[in-house]
């Protein structure tokens, strides 16, 4: 027995010690993991900036943990931001030891169609230092392919493909399904254009939605067409004839040799041999390779002197709280109340001298919304307010946007949808006449229990109508906060309005947008407003640390878990996100919507 307690004795103190000691070695490769996160990388002599396409591409990126960089994972994979992507490009432009960028890969999905089109904009602007760009990849998604075209060459893996199609996509209408299931969709709404409503009603696309899509879409695909022939000296009429003739990823290699949609078929060992020789290496020399995250570390070349200005990021979905923005699938959001009081913060930091508002956003939540306009018209009272656009600024994302002294879009921005609209499930059908569930009760007054008529009601006829009268006097309203913002009339508002969807191009003509431009031309906008001399920016909301990581969350386990959201997404693909809306209209209590016509995300 005494050896017994003597060999459980030994073994705690060896599981105690084991613990310690791990603990210990954690602690340390933490602080090391730390210190090498915070340091700023040094760049050698003749290095190329290497920058993987594949994951997903937005407005900007989120927070990593020192476990990213420790493994290189920092700014790669999954996520990658934008506003990494082009501070990254714009530093290996003005580091004189990158000697040039290697895009590799072509299957990164990017949130609008303008977010590649930035990237494309300041590969160009790369271009201008007399540096080069090598393009390489198995496969090209067409988004990507465009990105590419910027390059000096175009190589591509043998038997690789380019998908090249031109744009476009069809939509999910699920009336017939909810006709089966005795469910319907009660809509109140203005706008001819505001077709978001459509797939919970309708079989099909409207005329007024077709128009639309066909003029935005056409509209970005003939800039798209004008930059690619441009950049592989090629006629647009040509490029434009590859793309509706024959099926562009079912050609053969040589086929895309011959139609100078790349410049030659290598295979891995031959694109290495072809940076070496851009970098005059040696056959056994190593390559001196910059990633995402190394760019981040390297010191910028900008000094952070003269007055503030500070740029708000607003992106994702407008909500009233984040648990709404969970039920339509996560990510991220634009929170009305927080949000307002970052701006009203703003409004009254005497640091800042103008602010620069960045807006990509479909909209969403109408209430949300007009809180963050209200307080965006407090910082306005104060200081300049520049809005710069990013793949959208729509329906919500333009009610945000209104009040700003200047508007910058860019060429392929997607803006406007003046309107809003109600959509409220009835399941009367399903639940009383389907299953024989029947509802009986005593009131005091007509309407106390209105809202349970709506879901589960037969007549819902007379709610219906103070519905509508309370969706027309927003829809007025959205168009005298669009016509103080823009100095129009109400009714010129109205003749653009009707919740139609503009490109950037034309939301200029008809004075929705003051001028076609990037984010660093919203950010001289707004020093010129102030009448700054030396400025510098500042990046508002501050992102979420990594150690927020490793905290407890609420709702962890559950069927709301980011995690289990991701993997859903990456189950279900292109139908988790029209699955998603019809979880929302069944679980969200925001009845009332400013919200674009759907996602435009494109590969």
């Amino acid at each position: 027995m005494k050896q017994f307690f003597k060999m459980t004795l030994a073994t705690i103190c060896g599981i105690a010690i084991f613990i310690t000691l791990m603990g210990l070695f954690f602690m340390i490769s933490l602080v090391g993991m730390l210190a090498s996160d915070s340091a700023s990388t040094k760049v050698k002599d003749n290095s190329v900036f290497v920058i993987k396409m594949d994951g997903s591409i937005n407005e900007r990126s989120e927070e990593g943990t020192p476990f990213d960089s420790f493994l290189g994972m920092s700014g790669m994979g999954s996520n990658m931001g934008l506003d990494n992507l082009l501070a990254s490009i714009q530093k290996a432009k003005d580091e004189e030891d990158v000697k040039g960028i290697y895009l590799e890969g072509g299957s990164a999905s990017f949130d609008a169609p303008a977010t590649a089109q930035q990237l494309r904009d300041a590969l160009k602007d790369f271009k201008k230092s007399g540096k080069w760009i090598v393009a390489y990849a198995d496969n090209y998604a067409q988004a990507n392919y465009y990105v590419a075209t910027v390059a000096d060459k175009i190589y591509l893996n043998g038997e690789g493909t380019i998908d090249f199609r031109g744009l476009g996509g069809k939509g999910e209408y699920y009336k017939g399904l909810y006709d089966k299931l005795g469910i319907k969709y009660l809509v109140a709404k203005v706008g001819k254009y505001k077709s978001y409503v459509e797939s919970n009603t309708q079989t099909g696309m409207s005329e007024y939605d077709r128009e639309q899509r066909t003029a935005y879409l056409t509209g970005i695909w003939n800039y798209w067409l004008k930059e690619m022939a441009e950049g592989r000296k090629a006629k647009a009429e040509e490029l434009d004839k590859l793309a509706g003739d024959s099926i562009m990823a079912f050609a053969k290699g040589d086929d895309y040799v011959k139609a100078k949609l790349v410049d030659k078929i290598l295979f891995p060992e031959e694109i290495k041999a072809e940076i070496k020789g851009r970098l005059k290496l040696d056959k056994d020399d190593d390559i001196n390779q910059l990633t995402l995250s190394d760019m981040l570390n390297v010191k910028s070349k900008k000094k952070d002197d003269g007055e503030k200005i500070a740029i708000y990021y607003a992106y994702g979905n407008i909500v009233d709280n984040e648990a709404s923005n969970l039920l339509q699938g996560g990510g991220h959001s634009i929170v009305g109340r927080p949000t307002a009081e970052d701006l009203r913060k703003l409004a009254d930091d005497d640091d800042v001298k103008a602010v620069v508002f960045r807006v990509n956003s479909g909209g969403g939540s109408a209430v949300a919304s007009e809180q963050i306009r209200h307080a965006l018209k407090l910082v306005k009272a104060k200081k300049p307010v520049v809005v710069s656009m990013g793949g959208m600024a729509a329906s919500g994302g333009y009610w945000i946007s209104s009040p700003a002294n200047y508007i910058f879009a860019e060429p392929t921005t997607v803006t406007g949808s003046i309107g809003i609209f109600g959509l409220i499930p009835n399941f009367n059908g399903l639940v009383t006449d389907k299953l024989g569930v029947t509802f009986d009760g005593v009131t005091t007054h007509k309407y106390t229990n209105y809202d349970m008529d709506m879901i589960l009601g037969k007549d819902t006829d007379d709610i219906m109508k103070n519905l509508q009268t309370y969706i027309d006097r927003g829809y007025q309203n959205f168009l005298t906060i669009v016509s103080e913002g823009r100095g129009m009339k109400p009714e010129q508002v109205d003749s653009i309005a009707q919740g139609r969807v503009w490109l950037a191009t034309d939301a200029i003509k008809i004075k929705l947008v003051d001028k076609l431009g990037s984010l660093d031309d919203a950010v001289k906008k707004a020093a010129e407003l102030a009448k700054l001399k030396e400025y510098h920016t500042a990046a508002y909301p501050g992102k979420g640390s990594w150690m927020d990581q490793f905290l407890p969350k609420e709702n962890k386990g559950t069927y709301l878990d980011s995690r289990f959201q991701a993997e859903i997404k990456a189950l279900l693909g292109d139908l988790y996100e029209p699955l998603m809306e019809i979880r929302n209209d069944l679980k969200n209590n925001s009845r009332i919507q400013a919200r674009m016509l759907d996602d435009v995300r494109v590969k």
